[in-house]
């Protein structure tokens, strides 16, 4: 007889175990209030709010993620925002529109819950002002070419200054962030990728990454001799260039379809020699041909004197 009791009890028990978990396995419609504290990179603010606020939705989640929700009591959940999320109310008051609180659902109630409605304003947050300074982001590199390929321009970097934050002691000391090494070895093409800001012991970068690009082509030399010509020289004024002609090796996008010193110049300005102390000049470069990368140019200086023969 005693057994048969046991047996009941234990049937009352499983059969009571899989109506609740059958039932808080189903998907609920409630009203759910979450204190919530926003972390971002607000320009010139604190990294995070120094006030939470109540976010407050009309949920759809199983039973069991309600009784999670609950279970969290007051303890504020801490979320990361874009700062392009913020609207500017005021002062040091920013406020997430409601349009842009449905991408922090996940973030504001878990995985596996909907949120139907909002049902409180759009949550205002206090962001505190802080000392900071806006400095240059300087690039640490070591890169190399295969044969005959090089990098039509400069390695290029976005954003290419970063905002600093800390004590004004601290900044005093900071006039630029460093990159983590960049490393490109025996490059045949194009390199593009990002890389991380070296920021100093007890400094806060508005960025913890930059993004790199580096534009790689193959490229053929071309030889030719050019005169070198002179500009800016008053009317009153002969000069003369020594010597007239000289040798430049052009380094050109290849393929190439024509010698690039069919147009372009090669000139002294008038305005350097005046203001050489001996006379001696660096030619400039004009109608550079668009698929000339770089050049070289020999000789790299050249005498200027006034010919005063025939005045």
């Amino acid at each position: 007889m005693k057994s048969n009791w046991i047996q009941l009890l234990l049937c009352v028990v499983l059969s009571s175990s899989i109506w609740l978990i059958h039932n808080l396995s189903q998907s609920y419609v409630s009203v759910v209030s979450v204190p919530v504290v926003a972390r971002s990179n607000l320009a010139a603010r604190a990294e995070q709010s120094s006030t939470d606020a109540t976010v407050t939705a009309q949920v759809r989640a199983s039973g069991f993620r309600h009784l999670k929700l609950a279970s969290r009591g007051k303890r504020p959940v801490r979320i990361e925002v874009s700062p392009e999320d913020f609207r500017h109310d005021h002062d040091d008051i920013y406020s997430i529109p409601i349009t842009n609180l449905y991408k922090y659902t996940s973030a504001i109630f878990g995985d596996g819950v909907s949120v139907e409605s909002f049902v409180s304003d759009a949550p205002q947050f206090l962001f505190n002002s802080v000392t900071y300074k806006k400095v240059p982001v300087q690039r640490v590199q070591s890169i190399s070419f295969m044969p005959q390929y090089m990098a039509t321009r400069g390695m290029t970097i976005h954003p290419d200054s970063v905002l600093v934050y800390g004590e004004t002691s601290r900044l005093e000391n900071i006039d630029r962030i460093l990159t983590r090494p960049i490393e490109l070895s025996d490059l045949s093409a194009s390199a593009h990728g990002t890389v991380r800001l070296d920021a100093p012991v007890g400094i806060r970068l508005s960025d913890s990454e930059v993004v790199y690009s580096l534009d790689v082509s193959r490229y053929v030399e071309v030889r030719s001799e050019v005169k070198i010509q002179t500009r800016n020289v008053p009317s009153n004024v002969r000069l003369s260039v020594l010597p007239s002609t000289a040798q430049v090796v052009f380094k050109c996008v290849f393929p190439t379809a024509a010698d690039p010193s069919r147009t372009a110049e090669f000139y002294i300005d008038y305005d350097d020699f005046a203001n050489s102390l001996t006379g001696r000049c660096v030619a400039h470069a004009d109608n550079l041909p668009s698929t000339v990368i770089s050049y070289t140019i020999e000789p790299d200086v050249f005498d200027c004197v006034i010919n005063t023969s025939g005045w």
